[in-house]
């Protein structure tokens, strides 16, 4: 039986069909750029090299599609994921980023897209798409080697691009502030809305989890913490149950005298913002372990050479190692 198994998140940045328009300042991708970021992007899938990866910034599933076909370890992977839904008020299909799931291993199910956010959880009145996530996650049931089924979320919270109201402009310092604030408070709600789900998804019963993705903030951030939530103290032997822990921080292979893991370069500093994390099945601080992380890697060389068709985020692997079943 397999006892490595490799989990990776990979914000693609953009990969759209060619003559796509997306955002005002970015010019569509000619046929050129197109075969390169395609071709760019199946190499990076390659040497990755993992068993389940989650994908963001997915315009097109069909230019995902022509990334699988190039790649020669993932052309008959599973994929899950969904072209961009309609505009709810007006019923045409908007360009928005979506998130994606590529599997070497079967899933038991086809995967769900949360687009609204769960009852109770809801962003201020007057707020757009108060009631959604702007990108949804997606949930898919991986089936692992010794048939135990494990739960991978993939997530794209919202940016720290200032979300600015019709007409403002970044001129004015106090308008800047206000559209930071905007941007805090929707990844914070959707922070809070991921938990919600991840907290539904345990009434179902224990079960091992995943949830990996662009989070948009550092690990120690609290919209962070508040996705990685905390066990019930007050019961005995249940202090982890619930939770979610940064694979960087519990690790085997942890070094803490180096550390070159970073996922993006931004104004001179090096951030990680893309995260794997695992609940307290992989912990093996929990009674209920079923197996521990092995290491994790930052594929991020890429970032200092400056190409066009690479990602501006770095690729986080990290190898997992069941342990061996046990009798009943």
């Amino acid at each position: 039986m397999q006892q490595e198994i490799r989990f990776a998140t990979f914000n693609v940045c953009n990969l759209s069909q060619p003559g796509a328009k997306l955002y005002d300042n970015l010019s569509p991708l000619t046929e050129a750029e197109y075969r390169a970021k395609v071709a760019w992007t199946a190499r990076q899938l390659d040497q990755l090299d993992a068993d389940v990866i989650g994908l963001q910034e997915i315009f097109s599933m069909a230019a995902l599609r022509d990334v699988l076909a190039r790649s020669e370890r993932y052309r008959d992977a599973a994929l899950a994921g969904f072209d961009p839904p309609a505009d709810p008020i007006t019923g045409d299909t908007r360009l928005t980023p979506q998130v994606a799931l590529i599997s070497r291993l079967p899933l038991a199910a086809p995967a769900t897209a949360y687009q609204l956010f769960p009852e109770g959880v809801a962003l201020p009145a007057g707020s757009r798409d108060a009631d959604r996530f702007a990108r949804a996650p997606l949930h898919a049931q991986v089936v692992l080697p010794d048939q135990r089924i494990v739960d991978v979320i993939v997530i794209h919270l919202k940016s720290k691009r200032p979300d600015y109201h019709s007409g403002d402009h970044g001129d004015d310092a106090m308008l800047y502030a206000q559209a930071n604030l905007r941007s805090l408070i929707r990844r914070g709600t959707e922070a809070v809305a991921l938990r919600a789900l991840l907290s539904y998804m345990d009434r179902d019963g224990r079960r091992p989890r995943v949830v990996l993705g662009d989070f948009n903030d550092t690990a120690d951030a609290v919209t962070t913490a508040i996705v990685m939530g905390s066990g019930a103290a007050g019961v005995e032997g249940e202090q982890l149950n619930g939770r979610m822990f940064d694979c960087n921080q519990i690790q085997l292979g942890r070094d803490s005298l180096r550390n070159v893991g970073y996922t993006i370069l931004h104004e001179g500093h090096h951030m990680t913002i893309d995260h794997v994390l695992v609940s307290e099945e992989f912990n093996p601080a929990s009674r209920f372990a079923v197996g521990e992380v092995l290491d994790v890697t930052y594929l991020n060389d890429h970032l200092m050479q400056e190409k066009p068709e690479a990602s501006d985020h770095g690729q986080v692997l990290v190898r997992l190692r069941l342990y061996p079943a046990t009798p009943a």
